[in-house]
């Protein structure tokens, strides 16, 4: 290592877990100051699509959760192992994660429901051969071939009606129309889970919602190194530089800093780390009364700022790709959060499950195809020991309730609770549920958008061909063989582009998890797709 990091400063784009953790790899293995490490973000709070708030009297909120994986996690792993946590700086967030998962493990007995609340035998895939034939075709098949077509492109009318798509399509919110490639990435990067869809025993859970597990530890982490974040400014250009030698660099950030305009000037010993894109973008909030917004203007400033940077250069990206149809990426959650624990009592005996032990359980005939969780509490940090939670998502948010008669789109919060209990087969015990209830729908009109259909020049390279200082972070950039929706795709865009700008060839980026290369596990597997 030379002394060129103790001379640079880093500007790091967004708030989100691809910028925190990139701070984190500056600093731990590129010897960065921490104080030399800007954090630009326009809102008010860090943590991208990873947040969660509230409190007992409003209401809790997430607007999604994710659910981890031991094998296919590694570059997470690797970044939280150095994390201590908030309450023991002796244990880190990777320990205290496996700690949660040994004594709360997942095991759904209830991961599929059917009409009438019956619980459907989620271990019977019904795959048939012909479905199993397609299956193959669509992993052999080279991306380059595969294109820009869709999963319905590949598959017969029945595959669609399997307790396998149900499964894998609401534990990672795949639409019929989304993109094939990115199906195929999934499917042998989580082939492993095959066995084990039916109870998600493979889930790893933290212990609180991850803003309060994950994001504020980090943050604590690099607040503590002196890392400065800066709340309220958007950035709204880039300007690069080529050299005779076909270097690229950027030389300036243009800013808008609470509604002024500002920039900073970058030397050729400093760094820029740009996220692109935002799958939260624009996410907008209803209540008990109110139906959320679906907000198509792009008010959020990510879209906007890779539209500008992606006119200077052929090879950075195509947003329009991922943000030219809201209506193909867009799902809806909502988060209730109960002060009786009577909703809970009931789920319990309709599973089976006790709280945090269930993982997602899934309407399969719900006109909405709605899927709720309910966590181990408290889910949020100061959650009072007599309030309970649940979050829950509806993939088809156009298409009338069979309870309310409203689309998801247009049902309020109350109207929300009134098809889950529907769903539940608890409608005699609405009015004692609303009473004691609160419910907070979200839309967000981008959130699957990084499934969406692409070639593979749609999306950029982490470090591009040429670049000197600066690379791009992110669910929309593109490495190759991982999987975007992941937490995991952007700490390992993180790690390539931390380690590719600094020259850190020292320090291994640990390897894409594959489980057809483990023989037992193929075996397992085999054995799974062929039941």
């Amino acid at each position: 290592m030379t002394d060129a990091p103790q001379q640079s400063h880093a500007y790091l784009v967004g708030g989100g877990i691809a910028t925190l953790a990139a701070a984190a790899f500056l600093i731990r293995d590129g010897g960065f100051p921490g104080e030399h490490i800007h954090i630009l973000e326009e809102l008010p709070v860090v943590g991208g699509s990873m947040d969660g708030g509230g409190d007992q009297p409003a209401g809790y909120v997430s607007r999604g959760g994710r659910m981890l994986e031991e094998e296919a996690y590694v570059c997470l792993w690797n970044l939280l192992e150095t994390i201590p946590t908030l309450t023991d700086d002796t244990v880190s967030v990777r320990d205290e994660i496996r700690e949660f998962n040994a004594k709360w493990p997942t095991d759904a007995k209830a991961r599929l429901i059917g009409n009438g609340t019956t619980i459907l035998d989620a271990a019977d895939y019904g795959l048939d051969a012909r479905d199993r034939l397609e299956l193959t075709r669509l992993l052999v098949l080279p991306e380059a071939v595969i294109g820009a077509r869709r999963i319905e492109d590949f598959f017969s009318p029945h595959f669609f009606e399997t307790n396998f798509w149900a499964m894998w399509r609401t534990t990672f919110a795949f639409q019929n129309w989304h993109s094939a490639i990115e199906l195929k990435r999934y499917f042998l990067r989580f082939m492993q889970e095959f066995p084990r869809m039916h109870t998600l025993s493979g889930v790893r859970r933290t212990r609180l919602n991850q803003y309060d597990s994950i994001i504020r530890p980090v943050r604590a982490g690099l607040e503590a190194r002196g890392v400065l974040f800066e709340h309220g400014v958007r950035v709204t250009d880039v300007d690069f530089t080529t050299g005779d030698d076909g270097t690229r660099r950027v030389r300036r950030l243009h800013l808008d800093r609470a509604g002024q305009p500002d920039a900073y000037e970058l030397t050729d010993a400093d760094y820029a780390f740009i996220t692109l894109g935002s799958m939260t973008a624009d996410a907008a909030y209803g209540d008990d009364a109110t139906a959320p917004e679906l907000v198509r203007g792009k008010r959020d400033g990510s879209w906007r700022l890779w539209e500008t940077i992606a006119a200077k250069a052929d090879d950075f990206g195509r947003p329009g790709a991922f943000n030219g149809n809201v209506d193909e990426a867009k799902w809806e959650s909502f988060t209730l959060t109960m002060r009786s624990p009577l909703l809970l009592h009931r789920i319990e005996e309709l599973s089976g499950n006790l709280p945090g032990t269930g993982a997602l359980m899934t309407f399969k005939e719900s006109n909405w195809l709605m899927s709720i969780v309910v966590p181990h509490a408290p889910h949020f940090d100061g959650q009072p020991e007599d309030v309970y939670t649940l979050w829950g998502y509806g993939l088809f948010v156009d298409r009338e309730g069979d309870f309310t008669g409203k689309t998801m789109a247009e049902a309020t919060g109350r109207e929300i609770l009134t098809e889950l209990l529907g769903h539940l087969g608890l409608s005699d015990i609405e009015e004692q549920v609303a009473a004691t209830t609160t419910v907070i729908p979200v839309m967000m009109p981008y959130i699957t958008s990084q499934f969406a259909p692409r070639t593979l020049h749609d999306r950029p390279l982490v470090v591009p061909q040429g670049s000197a200082n600066f690379a791009f972070l992110g669910q929309f950039t593109e490495i190759p063989e991982d999987v975007v929706f992941t937490v995991e795709y952007s700490v390992r865009g993180a790690m390539h582009a931390v380690y590719g700008l600094l020259g850190l060839d020292d320090h291994e980026i640990p390897g894409i998890y594959h489980a057809l290369a483990d023989p037992k596990t193929a075996l397992t597997v085999l054995k799974a797709a062929l039941a």
